[in-house]
């Protein structure tokens, strides 16, 4: 676990590493279901029982999925403000508002300086990106309960119904909020990309495993940056 040039170091709790993938897997469904739903690229066999339609079933999908994100979602806030083993996230927080920091860190990027000493576990830019994404994340969620409480107006539905409308109004209407939650998609989306690209980056520049940490908890680092 150490050596002369590297210590291994505990990054990414069980939790936090739980919501990571539960989250990757149902952002992959929702956009798959999603595009369907939004306009049906293929369709079944003819068949005279009412059994094949399509539509409500990636629809079932869409939405089961889509509760699984809200409480992940959910978990995820608990574990940044609560859990003892995610306060390395807090801990970046100070490096947000280091004009260094963010100087040191494009520096990085552009490979004309080496990566910063970090307070915490991720760098200004990664935090001010996932901060973003977390605000996305939410207006996804939000606008579609929005669309749920339209088709069920029971149960969950139903208690959700007249604050969700209270909302739609907000947003400007039901169109509106159908645009606003297609466009959050294209914005995950294109986070979902840089996000894999930027984690293959620093993992190939620093040599440290951190993609490996989002499986294993671990990441290694030189002593000096632990």
């Amino acid at each position: 676990m150490k050596d002369s040039r590297r210590v291994a170091i505990y990054e990414f709790s069980a939790g936090l590493r739980l919501t990571h993938w539960v989250r990757a897997v149902a952002i992959a469904v929702l956009t798959l279901s999603g595009f369907y739903i939004a306009g049906g690229f293929f369709t079944p066999a003819p068949n005279p029982e009412p059994t094949n339609y399509l539509n409500a079933i990636w629809r079932a999908i869409h939405q089961g999925v889509g509760f699984v994100l809200i409480g992940c979602f959910i978990f995820k806030c608990y574990l940044f403000l609560v859990d003892k083993h995610s306060k390395k996230e807090l801990a970046s927080i100070p490096d947000v508002f280091s004009p260094k920091s963010w100087i040191d860190q494009i520096k990085f990027y552009l490979f004309i300086g080496k990566h910063p000493h970090l307070k915490g576990v991720y760098n200004p830019l990664q935090f001010a990106a996932y901060f973003m994404f977390y605000i996305v994340l939410f207006v996804i969620c939000l606008t579609g309960l929005i669309l749920y409480v339209h088709v069920y107006h029971e149960g969950l539905g139903g208690l959700l119904y007249e604050p969700m409308r209270v909302l739609e109004v907000w947003f400007g209407g039901l169109a509106n909020v159908r645009l606003i939650h297609h466009i959050s998609m294209w914005i995950i989306l294109i986070f979902v990309c840089a996000h894999v690209y930027m984690a293959i980056f620093n993992s190939v520049k620093l040599k440290n495993g951190c993609i490996d940490a989002i499986f294993s908890g671990y990441k290694f680092d030189t002593q000096e940056h632990a």
